[in-house]
């Protein structure tokens, strides 16, 4: 288990087993590739980041994984593989979130993207997140490159 602060200093920790922190968890992020590029989305509020939400009632986080990325950025998921889960303690309260990685079979428009402006493709990820106002929060701790070494192992 790792653990470290997020963006806001609120501890985090993070598991590559298998549901560590709950069964059912509420959140759900997806790291997605598609057409060798990363695919991610532009939230009206928040910036770049990877597709994600809740879980919404009667769905597992599975399904809420191919939807938030289908209602984000147009995209269907081919293949989607559990990396880990994550607890963080916030002001707000605690979230559990799964992080999944995802490969892209389409990226369709669509007339609506919900919460985002839709999809982004980039051939790389930047290197230094942290200091990058493009970014969202969730992009600047160590949740990404910790799960990014796990997905390239």
């Amino acid at each position: 288990m790792e653990t470290f602060y997020d963006f806001y200093r609120n501890p985090v920790k993070l598991s590559f087993e298998d549901h560590p922190f709950s069964k059912a968890p509420k959140h759900v992020w997806v790291i997605c590739r598609y057409n060798e590029q990363w695919l991610l989305t532009k939230h009206k509020d928040r910036g770049l980041e990877f597709p994600g939400g809740k879980v919404e009632e009667g769905e597992t986080a599975e399904e809420a994984a191919v939807r938030e990325v289908k209602e984000e950025t147009g995209a269907r998921v081919d293949h989607l593989k559990y990396v880990g889960q994550y607890h963080v303690e916030g002001k707000g309260g605690t979230v559990i979130k799964n992080v999944y990685f995802a490969t892209i079979s389409e990226l369709d428009d669509q007339e609506h993207y919900f919460e985002t402006h839709g999809p982004v493709l980039l051939q790389e990820l930047p290197k230094q997140l942290k200091g990058n106002e493009r970014y969202s929060f969730m992009m600047k701790d160590e949740v990404l490159p910790l799960c990014l070494k796990k997905i390239e192992a």
